[in-house]
């Protein structure tokens, strides 16, 4: 287990607001507490902490890929092919449509979300990478995707639980 991917999430002022808050609409429960003797976010009834939670574990129990935007271009592709969306790609940046929009509806076809969380495991590494090693201290552009990435994932799991 990759122990810098947990620490990465720990002790958060904004990942409820940026991830948790987009899905307000399925909950309204989205704030988190930390829990110092758990070392995770308090497990409430009724909130997203212990889906959020258990995803951290698994991100840090994930190879991140070498390229992780080879996973988002997948969802995309996918979509493009078989939604018939007019998007496509211009030199590294996928136009025609909003990029989380894009990687939503390609996960709905992402059994168990494999391509998000691999996604969402080489942002985080790359962020670690580049001295941003808490999700708080992530260059802007990069955690919003991530958060988007995290939020859909998220999104998925209890969108196919209900």
């Amino acid at each position: 287990m990759d122990e810098s991917i947990k620490i990465f999430f720990r002790k958060s002022d904004i990942l409820d607001y940026l991830v948790l808050r987009q899905l307000s609409h399925i909950n309204l429960s989205w704030e988190l507490t930390w829990d110092d003797e758990t070392n995770e976010y308090e497990r409430e009834e009724g909130t997203f902490a212990g889906l959020l939670n258990d995803l951290v574990v698994e991100l840090a129990n994930t190879p991140p890929p070498e390229k992780y935007h080879d996973n988002e271009d997948a969802l995309a592709e996918y979509v493009k092919q078989n939604q018939k969306w007019d998007i496509k790609k211009v030199g590294n940046r996928w136009v025609g449509a909003g990029y989380e929009s894009i990687l939503e509806q390609g996960g709905f076809k992402d059994i168990d979300e494999k391509h998000l969380v691999q996604a969402a495991t080489g942002r985080i590494k790359g962020a670690i990478d580049r001295n941003q090693e808490h999700f708080d201290d992530m260059e802007e552009s990069h955690r919003r995707i991530l958060a988007g990435v995290l939020a859909i994932i998220l999104y998925h799991r209890e969108y196919l639980l209900q």
